[in-house]
């Protein structure tokens, strides 16, 4: 559904087509989590009345089914409001359901309104020029999130097992005809911890998230994203990815991801 030039055209307010970009690595009629991800975070910020003194601090995200690539309606709706933080929900139904398939809930807290104390840290992980191409794991499609996402390994690669550290880049729009913003581009990566630091054979195991909750104590800027991903799995087949979320000035945040491990059953 439409053409490869963005993750989603915008169909009319408040409704959006996704792309072939959108496509997972698992099922062709299913979206990797990362666009629509990022597709909510604009969502919370571009609501109707959003005040500009408050930054997003934390979004987490319920992934209660596959989303599929079809028609979405996108609804928002303000939780509470207070002086200093505010909690937003936003939710992506496909076209003919009657339930959503992916719910986040935003907390957004008030800016100092002059500057206040700094404790930050600068670069802490290769810059993207000394990266590898990090090209993935074998996909079946031509066209999907696997090519419509750069990335560059400075440790691991999707294809090994253990630790990995790799800087994505989104080489299409979030929404087509607009321009990418920073926050965009983190939370289209920030979903890809699992595969990075994946410590599985995923030819043998299936680990897939059930969630994803993303932390940001800086506002992204750039067109890189670095994501630093460590994996821990309980032999109940529960795991858990946890990201260190980087842009070239430093870290700005962390990204957290619950697992479900089994073993790949394939059809003989």
């Amino acid at each position: 559904m439409g053409g490869s030039g963005a993750f989603f055209e915008r169909i009319d307010e408040g409704r959006y087509a996704p792309t072939e970009c959108t496509r997972g690595p698992w099922d062709p009629g299913a979206q990797h989590a990362g666009p629509p991800a990022a597709l909510l975070g604009r969502a919370v910020e571009d609501r109707a009345g959003a005040r500009a003194d408050m930054r997003l601090a934390r979004i987490t995200y319920e992934i209660l089914r596959p989303v599929p690539i079809r028609p979405l309606a996108v609804a928002v709706d303000v939780l509470r409001e207070g002086r200093n933080t505010e909690s937003v929900e936003a939710s992506l139904t496909p076209e003919g359901a009657s339930a959503p398939v992916m719910v986040a809930r935003a907390l957004r807290i008030r800016e100092a309104g002059g500057p206040g104390p700094a404790v930050l840290s600068g670069p802490q992980v290769p810059p993207p020029g000394e990266g590898v191409d990090g090209s993935f794991f074998p996909v079946a499609w031509e066209v999907g999130y696997h090519t419509a996402m750069e990335a560059r390994f400075t440790e691991g690669a999707f294809t090994e097992r253990g630790p990995g550290t790799c800087w994505m880049r989104m080489r299409v729009p979030l929404v087509a005809g607009e321009e990418p913003r920073p926050l965009d581009r983190v939370l289209a990566a920030a979903d890809s911890g699992s595969g990075i630091g994946n410590v599985l054979d995923f030819t043998r195991h299936v680990f897939l998230n059930a969630d994803l909750s993303v932390h940001l104590h800086r506002h992204p800027v750039g067109e890189w994203v670095c994501v630093e991903a460590r994996t821990s799995v309980d032999p109940a087949g529960i795991g858990l990815a946890d990201t260190r979320l980087h842009d070239e000035k430093g870290p700005i945040g962390r990204g957290v991801q619950s697992l479900f491990v089994d073993e790949r059953h394939t059809e003989e």
